[in-house]
């Protein structure tokens, strides 16, 4: 197979770009797509000219180093498919046409040189808050922490997100809704994760919107390119675990003047707050009781302190 291949060309961060085209031949369907680009490079240094940089590491789809843009759609289009899974059998229809190459394109995610981009938003985005309250020492017991199915299940699949920055660059809005979500969900998710579940939340998506990433508008683009299939519905999650977090942030609690009350929590439910409520009367000081009677004889009260009458 003979195709042309329309490359982005940029030699740094702060140089202009444009594309150029190369015509590369004798393709045989079983060369991955990343092993194409290792023959034109090997011809292109054989002729003095500079290679075409791109970045990878595994070629199993599991760094999620590798990613760029083929004709126009993140990782060339294939279903749950890495730039370095994407074998060149898949473009046998495309013999002798163009390929266009290029970046990521979002703000968030500067250029570096050619197919390259700066994707460390999304390490600061994780160091903000992805992390756990573990104990360090000899291993636990695999069975000292029951962990549910249901939630078992969620985490892994939110773990599976490789960070490889589709999502960001197939969003019209160049958002990183769906890598924040999945790594939000994933310890969210287990009973590990629950002592900094609020502030994790609210770390990583403030962290998310200093980097420039744009907001969500629902369009689904990142699932659709997703090498590793997340679900959508992470989103979903994300925002309620967000609003759950702003809500124990700004609730207070409720302050009677003169009454001694116990701490009331959030999941004691409907018959501790009615306890509370019949048993504040007994719950009051004894200086209470001498206000009442003070102003049962005819006192006075001032700046909520009860004066006797002389």
């Amino acid at each position: 197979m003979n195709f042309t291949l329309r490359i982005w060309r940029q030699q740094s961060a702060n140089a202009s770009g444009k594309f150029v085209n190369y015509q590369i031949k004798d393709v045989t369907p079983e060369m991955s797509f990343l092993e194409m680009l290792d023959a034109l490079n090997e011809d292109l240094i054989n002729r003095g000219e500079p290679p075409v940089a791109f970045e990878h590491d595994c070629r199993e789809g599991i760094c999620g180093s590798c990613g760029f843009l083929i004709n126009g759609v993140a990782h060339g289009g294939q279903r749950g498919t890495t730039v370095c899974q994407l074998s060149m059998r898949f473009f046998k229809d495309k013999d002798g046409e163009a390929l266009t190459l290029e970046p990521w394109r979002a703000r968030a995610f500067p250029i570096l040189r050619d197919l390259i981009v700066n994707r460390s938003a999304f390490d600061r985005i994780i160091q903000a808050g992805g992390f756990i309250s573990a104990p360090t020492g000899s291993a636990p017991d695999a069975n000292a922490i029951l962990v549910p199915k249901e939630a078992a299940d969620t985490g892994f699949d939110a773990a599976a997100c490789i960070g490889c920055g589709a999502c960001v660059a197939a969003c019209p809005n160049a958002a990183a809704m769906l890598f924040t979500s999945a790594k939000i969900t994933h310890l969210n998710s287990l009973p590990q994760g629950q002592p900094q579940r609020d502030e994790r939340t609210l770390s990583m998506v403030v962290a998310m919107a200093n980097e420039g990433f744009g907001s969500c508008t629902n369009h689904g683009e990142c699932e659709a390119v997703c090498p590793k299939e997340i679900p959508l519905e992470f989103i979903g999650k994300m925002n309620r675990d967000l609003i759950r977090a702003l809500w124990h942030r700004h609730r207070g609690p409720l302050v009677i003047p003169g009454i001694v009350q116990e701490p009331f929590h959030e999941h004691a439910g409907p018959d501790a707050e009615e306890s509370l409520t019949l048993g504040t009367s007994d719950k009051r000081s004894d200086q209470s009781h001498v206000n009442e009677n003070a102003l049962a004889n005819g006192g006075r009260k001032e700046n909520g302190i009860d004066h006797p009458e002389p």
